[in-house]
């Protein structure tokens, strides 16, 4: 069966090979938000002769066919997903590196306010929410 990835990179009339179809499918598999090394990781569980370099390669290529969409989360690493279908924002879990997507109409709605108001039209944005898991503050009940 053919991955979503995979089906974006030949309607956009990428040649395929046999290592590009892996790295795609591992792309398109993926429910995080994986680096270069995580996505080599899982390729070569699927075929050992893929190469770190021919990652490096494949991951440039689908970004620059708008296949892929990089987000730089200040951990130093370029993370990857597939290019989003619908806008979605980000909170970052700073603790585990979890990263989990989002959208909520009253900042879409706040975003386009602070827009007009500064006499801008809202072409696009890029929300990223950095956070740790709250501590439980309750007391305990006293009896």
């Amino acid at each position: 069966m053919i991955s979503r990835l995979e089906q974006l990179c030949l309607d956009k009339g990428l040649k395929m090979t046999d290592q590009r179809r892996v790295i795609a499918r591992v792309l398109s598999d993926s429910a995080d938000h994986p680096d270069v090394e995580q996505v080599y990781r899982r390729a070569t569980e699927i075929d050992p002769r893929i190469s770190i370099a021919t990652v490096y390669r494949t991951v440039r290529l689908f970004e620059e066919a708008n296949i892929l969409a990089r987000h730089d989360f200040g951990d130093g690493r370029s993370r990857y997903e597939e290019m989003p279908s619908a806008h979605h924002d980000h909170l970052i879990d700073l603790q585990s590196g979890r990263v989990v997507e989002f959208r909520n109409e009253q900042i879409e709605k706040l975003q386009q306010f602070i827009a007009d108001e500064l006499g801008y039209e809202l072409v696009g944005h890029r929300l990223e929410l950095y956070a740790v898991p709250r501590r439980d503050t309750a007391k305990p009940d006293r009896e």
